[in-house]
Formats: C-alpha cells, structure tokens, sequence
C-alpha cells in the first residue's frame, strides 16, 4: 500500500490541485509566499507597513477567489500573485493619487548602472543623481526595474507578471535603461 505524502513534500503545482479543490490547503501556498509578496508591495509602497499588510492580504484573497482560473502555464505560481500585487498596488495608487519611489539597494544599483551603459563605478552622488532619475520615471517604469533589478527576477518572470511576451517585457526593460541613460546624460 502507497503512503500518503506529507503536505511539505508535495510540489507546487500538487499543492494548487488540492487548494482548487479544498481551500484549507490554500494556506500552504499562503505561508509559502506571504513574505515576499509582502516585501515587493512594502517596498513599492515606499515602506508603509499598514498599508503593505492590507494590500497583501487582499491580493491573497483575490487569489483564494480566482484560484479556480489559475493555470500552470510553466511559470512558477508567484508570478500569478505578483501580478495580482502589482494589480492591487496600481489600484491603491489610482486611488490615492500618490507619487512612489523605488526601494534602491546600493549593488543592485550598479547592476542597472552597467546595463544603461552608465558609469560603472559610481560615487554616491552619482547613484543619488541616478536614484533621483529612477524616482522620475512613470510608476509602471518603475515596476519593471524594481522586478529586473531589485527583486532580480528573469525577462520571464516578468512576463508572465504582465501577460506580455519574454520579448516584449525586454524590449520594454531596455527602453527604460535607455531612457534612464539620457536622463542621466541631462543631469550631470
């Protein structure tokens, strides 16, 4: 006789099937991913943990409710709940008409600096000049080099994020670090 396996041992895409069928197993996939939706929404939120908490919550319940039209579509299951993030987070700032910056790590920005052709050693002026054209760029700019550069997530993540093509999401990457490089060239 076949034993059961433990819910820890079970793969992801086993874990949604039984959650589609039995929302108690939904925890499993909440427990596993709560830290760092939350994180993204914190950080995109500019630090406001009430907020983050609220809006973290309310994508997991859009995802507990809409779990139904979710299909493995080889893309790990985050990807689904970033974009419902990304969604709820897009939906606080319509709301509140809010400016945002993005949450910059220090070697995460020198990883974006080499890909816009920037100087690659910068002094702390210049990643603050560089920091202040991140913060002037469109909010939905701002998401894609938060995901790429500062969540380091692949083209393909991304993506599926945006229910956009692999291509598309690098072409639209790569706009912006050209942007930001002119930007940049305007400032110094």
């Amino acid at each position: 006789m076949a034993r059961k396996k433990k819910i820890s041992e079970l793969n992801e895409s086993e874990i949604i099937a039984l959650a589609k069928k039995k929302s108690k197993y939904f925890g499993v996939l909440y427990d596993r991913y709560f830290d760092q939706i939350f994180r993204f929404v914190f950080k995109r939120l500019g630090g406001n943990e009430d907020v983050a908490g609220d809006l973290t919550q309310q994508t997991f319940i859009k995802a507990m409710a809409n779990l139904e039209k979710y299909e493995d579509r080889g893309f790990p299951f985050s990807s689904w709940l970033y974009r419902i993030a990304q969604n709820e987070v897009a939906m606080f700032f319509r709301q509140e008409k809010k400016n945002i910056s993005v949450s910059i790590d220090e070697n995460r920005l020198q990883d974006m600096a080499g890909e816009a052709n920037l100087s690659s050693q910068m002094s702390i002026e210049q990643q603050e000049m560089l920091v202040e054209c991140v913060n002037g760029l469109k909010p939905e700019q701002q998401d894609l080099i938060e995901l790429r550069f500062f969540q380091a997530m692949s083209f393909k993540e991304i993506a599926e994020i945006y229910d956009i093509t692999e291509a598309n999401a690098k072409m639209r990457i790569y706009r912006i670090l050209e942007k930001l490089g002119k930007m940049w060239k305007e400032n110094k």
